[in-house]
């Protein structure tokens, strides 16, 4: 396991995150506490110290066994936590991006890790009901106040980041260091705007789905019934995921991984560790047993060719849309014939 400064700051976290989604049994189908510490303690042993999880995961189970696994030696790890998304649904304030739900969900999160800080709060996904001023001023309390360190944001349009930082910049508040949003051989779509904003930004880029529900996992075939009792992961975007276009993928995914020798569902995430060059990505890890996690973790000695990258691009590749296609042709009647004599600046 090698470390990465998170976007634009100083924090160290390990190249891979521990999704903790699964920690807890409380949704019918995550692990049990002793698989839980199982799971924590292999990504430990690899050298993870980055630790994902959400007030709302597992009815709260979640952040209560991440606070206890790394209660002895708390301060090795990177603990993020995430806010916005309802505990109480007939309460019009007990969920949303709003300064009362962020402090009373703060709370909550450090109570339920028995922490006095989290390292990174996300804003979980964006309201488009909550000024953005607020949230970024409310942000900038709790970090000032010593109960947050870093802060970042999750499932949110590229435009509304920019502005927020921009606005954070200016009034010296804290700004976004992070992005965290799906992003996989089956949903390549982030590529149009959020991942050419994070790199233009330096926000460091946490992705989850990197399975794509399963789906690139081997588990489906193109063309066969859904096993009987199979499921995808839980979510509302599960079952929009089994369609042919993305089982044609998840058959490219398996092709590729039996060339090499490995699993599929180390090529699928190793797909995403090779994606450097768009933006710092951080895949996020999430397992139901320490076996699963051991099979994703071998996705760290698991080098693409460039034969391998083309053939996995070519299967999964979108197509970017207006305005990019029309910007990819507009040289000429930008610049005429100098194009090629101007120097293209590097940016970090």
């Amino acid at each position: 396991m090698r470390y990465k400064l998170l976007g634009r700051s100083g924090l160290r976290v390990s190249e891979l995150s521990l999704g903790t989604m699964t920690f807890g049994e409380d949704w019918g189908w995550g692990a049990s506490r002793d698989e839980s510490r199982k799971i924590f303690d292999a990504f430990v042993r690899a050298g993870g110290n980055f630790i994902d999880t959400a007030c709302n995961y597992t009815n709260g189970s979640s952040e209560r066994l991440v606070g206890e696994f790394v209660a002895s030696d708390r301060d090795r790890f990177v603990v993020a936590t995430k806010y916005s998304l309802t505990a109480r649904p007939s309460d019009p304030n007990g969920g949303g991006n709003h300064r009362k739900n962020l402090l009373q969900s703060l709370h909550g999160s450090l109570k339920r890790l028995g922490t006095e800080h989290i390292d990174l709060l996300w804003l979980h996904a964006w309201d488009f009901l909550t000024p953005v001023d607020e949230i970024m001023r409310a942000l900038d309390d709790v970090v000032r106040a010593g109960k947050v360190g870093y802060i970042g944001i999750s499932d949110t349009p590229a435009w509304i980041v920019s502005q927020a930082n921009m606005l954070a910049d200016l009034r010296g508040w804290s700004p976004f260091v992070g992005l965290q949003i799906q992003y996989s051989l089956i949903e390549r779509t982030p590529e149009r705007d959020l991942l050419p904003m994070a790199k233009a930004l330096d926000l460091g880029v946490t992705s989850w789905g990197a399975l794509g529900s399963g789906v690139l996992t081997g588990k489906y075939k193109a063309g066969e019934a859904r096993p009987s009792g199979a499921r995808l992961a839980s979510g509302p975007w599960s079952e929009a995921t089994l369609t042919e276009r993305n089982l044609g993928i998840g058959q490219v995914v398996a092709d590729v991984a039996k060339d090499l020798g490995k699993s599929p569902s180390q090529v699928a995430i190793s797909f995403v560790l090779h994606q450097q060059a768009r933006a710092q990505m951080i895949p996020i890890l999430g397992a139901r047993t320490v076996r699963q996690l051991d099979d994703n973790l071998g996705a760290l000695t698991l080098p693409l060719g460039a034969d391998q990258l083309a053939k996995l691009d070519a299967a999964s590749r979108i197509e970017l849309g207006f305005p990019h296609a029309f910007l990819q042709n507009a040289d000429g009647f930008l610049f005429g014939e100098v194009r090629p004599l101007i120097d293209t600046p590097t940016r970090r």
